[in-house]
């Protein structure tokens, strides 16, 4: 699989930083965002990077100077945006299961804030009425997705307003004279099939007649982004094309300019990281051989939450003959990473690497068995620098209160 950094990089940072280590590359996000620019109408797309994949403010800073926006799943995540110098009106805030006090604190920033359950939507109308715009997160009822756990727009989806129950939205909108400005659906992640977007896009066609006052037609996000080699993601030429004509149609058949939103999270960072972990020991066990690292599911847990499939290359030794491994971590649970994975010949001590690790690999992270978290670190530019430090034991007692 073709790396935007070389293998002597990543073992150079293996090497300077420790493993495992998660490690990432700055002109790759940009790249990702500039692709989708290539791709959609300037006119009528408008994106965010959905940060819940990758929060490090670092990162942030990076696809800031990108131009893009970005998208938030947590009031904090707002903050941290703000912190690195995002405009509030650069900030998209999608709540879900939410306190009302979230949504109250988010206005309070002036940020664009999604609301996405009646309940929320009544506390808000009552409070402020007109005075402040804001978008209504709708579920579709679409089965979209890569696997049931990332499938968010179904008629089983805790996301959203069903679409069944648009006469009580109404009712709410009108009651209190809410200016509901976007309507926004999000179907899943790793989507690849385009039609499914133009769903969503029929979806808002039937709802646009009942939101006179809406102007932006959220999409989500959930590009299908390629893990395996040779694997394709989703064709954004044709996306990018379909959508632009489908908000070209709806604009002019409800008489005003429409704006679509997309937030890209894994696209933006997924193919941008790699996660580096060295092996521990070599086990062989009938016909199967372990190559057991020094890392587990406490540091990248989507093949053991998603089975997802992460390549895997060995890079002290990229040349060696192929051998088939089972590739397990070092945590008391079964953490298998991959079972009869091809990869280069292994010795202990090898440096692996496994791609694709740039989304919801540390930002799921966590110090189950009192393990450290691993370090973070940014290449941009050929130099790579610290944007995260490694855990110490010090980290695992700094929460907990003193013994008597």
């Amino acid at each position: 699989m073709n790396s935007s950094l070389s293998y002597a990089q990543l073992k150079e940072a293996a090497n300077e930083y420790g493993t495992p280590l998660y490690v990432y590359h700055a002109e790759k996000i940009a790249s990702q965002y500039q692709n989708l620019l290539s791709n959609f109408s300037s006119e009528h797309t408008r994106f965010f990077y959905a940060c819940k994949a990758l929060t490090n403010i670092h990162i942030l800073d990076v696809v800031k100077r990108a131009g893009c926006n970005v998208d938030c799943s947590s009031i904090n995540e707002a903050k941290l945006a703000l912190h690195v110098g995002f405009s509030p009106e650069n900030i998209l805030y999608t709540s879900n299961s939410v306190s009302f006090e979230e949504i109250d604190e988010a206005v309070s920033l002036g940020i664009h804030v999604n609301i996405d359950s009646l309940s929320n939507l009544e506390k808000f109308g009552a409070k402020y009425g007109a005075s402040y715009p804001i978008g209504v997160r709708v579920r579709p009822n679409i089965m979209a997705g890569g696997n049931l756990k990332i499938s968010t727009g179904h008629d089983k989806s805790k996301f959203g307003i069903p679409v069944t129950q648009l006469t009580e939205l109404k009712a709410i909108q009108t009651q209190y004279n809410i200016n509901i400005a976007t309507l926004h659906i999000h179907t899943g992640s790793e989507i690849k099939d385009v039609a499914v977007f133009i769903q969503s896009a029929e979806v808002f066609d039937t709802l646009l007649t009942h939101f006179p006052t809406v102007n932006v037609l959220d999409f989500g996000g959930g590009f299908k982004v390629p893990y395996q080699p040779n694997e394709k993601g989703t064709d954004m030429a044709l996306l990018g094309a379909e959508v632009n004509k489908a908000m070209v149609r709806l604009s002019e058949k409800y008489g005003r300019p429409l704006t679509a939103w997309f937030e890209p999270g894994k696209y933006m960072v997924s193919e941008c990281g790699y996660f580096i972990a060295q092996v521990n020991v070599l086990k062989q066990s009938n016909d199967i051989q372990f190559a057991g690292i020094n890392t587990g599911l406490n540091h990248l847990i989507r093949p053991m939450f998603y089975d997802a499939y992460h390549h895997i290359d060995n890079i002290s030794n990229p040349n060696a003959p192929h051998t088939q491994y089972a590739v397990v971590g070092n945590i008391c649970e079964t953490d298998t990473f991959a079972w009869d994975r091809s990869i280069p010949a292994i010795e202990e001590g090898d440096f692996l690497v496994f791609y694709n690790a740039g989304a919801y690999g540390y930002e799921m992270a966590s110090n189950y068995n009192a393990r450290y978290k691993p370090a973070q670190v940014l290449f941009e530019n050929g130099v790579s620098k610290l944007i995260s430090r490694r855990d110490t034991f010090e980290d695992l007692l700094s929460l907990q209160t003193p013994l008597n």
